[in-house]
């Protein structure tokens, strides 16, 4: 028998459709070396040739016959899993976006290891990218950042480490097992304050629902909009990348977090792209935002997330209000979190993802108030310049799981001196996804262009 899943994970397979496949991509961008033609070449050669780790050699076992396990998989095809692709001759960068939409868009194969790569050879500017797939029952946004740097080198040296699908990372060894008496009663007291939070945090939402007001963390309050659309099969990307540098100055002087920046910037492109799309929207957008609860030593496999629901900016409002705005929300959120152990936060988190996943397959998520607008995460990056077999890391993109009932996802990641922006989107509502992405580096301008210092 294999190993247990744990809850969390099980509800990622569980909650999966087709329509709705629940995995995390990455797109990361690398300039060709001088004279170095077959790179690429040479990079699939050495990514055919190593092995998976855990999680990436086992399959989910589902069958109702016993608990659900992940166990070994019987066969690896590294042909299947490492593919060497071009673009055609004359491809632009929103050639390459449809593409990467195009491979988001399906299930990972269950009967396989639950990950993919590509690397994708002719990319404009003498690039070429690498994409990653991998579910999110294997993985969440910070290992994975923790496995790609793994995976390069911090000089331009030649040669090729194991990729993330198979690197080695230390795991946090678990607590020494409490006495039985304390296990039972710590299990009891835990699931006790997890249904409470869910309890109050529902509570809070059908309050605010009525018209009364509500502060901190508040799930199933926000107002439809075309990002809530029924999630199709089709999938919209784009890309954008700031100067890391600036963005904390400017963060910094109007005594906000990176975080709070990103998230105003996000939140104002949102309203600029719907009212170009004839759509305007009149409400504050919410923001479901995922927490890590991961140790800064557990690189374990599996998602260890929890989440905050964040209400932005007014519609009216001005770029530098809405940072105001967006920070006082995100400080009022955090606190509730914070206030919760790791484990209620975690089953807090699971039980919304159970209930969320509930509304959509019963379709009462149609008629109900949606859990938020869109997602909005920040995953810990890098401040160093990485490579790949002599080629710099130019671009570092997460393109995120569409969340059940939320069809945007803007994640970013600070990579050297950049803070990279990947967006995708439910490609049936939300089309022409780089637009969004202009909208944002415009409000940064904006933004910018009024900040002393620029």
């Amino acid at each position: 028998m294999g190993k247990k899943i744990p809850l969390m994970d099980l509800l990622w397979l569980l909650a999966e459709t087709q329509a709705n496949p629940i995995h995390v991509c990455g797109l990361m961008l690398f300039e060709k070396p001088a004279g170095r033609d077959d790179i690429v070449r040479e990079i699939v050669a050495a990514y055919r040739k190593a092995r998976p780790t855990a999680p990436f050699d086992c399959i989910p076992d589902l069958e109702v016959t016993h608990a659900p396990v992940w166990k070994k998989a019987d066969y690896y095809n590294p042909r299947y899993h490492v593919q060497h692709i071009a673009l055609p001759d004359g491809a632009s960068y929103e050639d390459l976006l449809h593409l990467v939409g195009d491979l988001h868009e399906t299930m990972l194969d269950r009967a396989r290891p639950l990950f993919r790569v590509w690397l994708i050879d002719r990319v404009p500017g003498n690039r070429f990218a690498l994409f990653l797939k991998m579910h999110h029952a294997t993985i969440d946004g910070v290992s994975a950042a923790r496995r790609v740097n793994a995976s390069l080198k911090t000089t331009r040296r030649r040669g090729v480490l194991p990729p993330m699908f198979a690197v080695e990372l230390p795991v946090r060894k678990p607590r020494p097992p409490k006495a039985l008496i304390k296990q039972v009663l710590g299990i009891s007291s835990t699931a006790t304050s997890q249904y409470l939070a869910l309890l109050g945090s529902l509570r809070k939402g059908l309050w605010n629902w009525m018209g009364g007001k509500t502060e901190g963390s508040v799930p199933f309050a926000a107002h439809r909009g075309p990002m809530n659309e029924p999630v199709m099969n089709a999938r919209t990307v784009a890309t954008l990348s700031l100067p890391l540098k600036a963005m904390r100055r400017v963060a910094r002087h109007y005594d906000a977090t990176l975080n709070d920046l990103a998230m105003a910037l996000i939140d104002e492109g949102v309203h600029r792209y719907l009212a170009e799309l004839g759509q305007p929207f009149d409400h504050r957008l919410v923001a479901m935002c995922p927490v890590s609860m991961r140790e800064k030593t557990d690189s374990a496999a599996g998602s260890k997330i929890s989440a905050v629901f964040v209400r932005l900016g007014t519609p009216e409002a001005t770029v530098l209000e809405r940072l105001a705005q967006v920070s006082e929300s995100m400080d009022a959120a955090k606190a509730e979190v914070r206030s919760m152990s790791k484990e209620t936060a975690l089953g807090y988190a699971a039980g919304l993802l159970g209930l969320a996943g509930l509304t959509a397959v019963t379709h009462v998520d149609r008629v109900t108030p949606p859990s938020a607008n869109l997602v909005i995460s920040n995953v810990p990056g890098w401040e160093r310049q990485l490579y790949l077999h002599g080629a710099p890391l130019v671009g570092a993109y997460p393109v995120s799981a569409i969340a059940v009932g939320v069809g945007l996802n803007a994640t970013v990641i600070s990579s050297n001196d950049r803070m990279d922006f990947g967006f995708v989107a439910n490609g049936a509502s939300l089309r022409r996804l780089p637009a969004l992405a202009a909208h944002v580096e415009a409000a940064w301008q904006d933004l910018l262009s009024t900040s002393p210092g620029r």
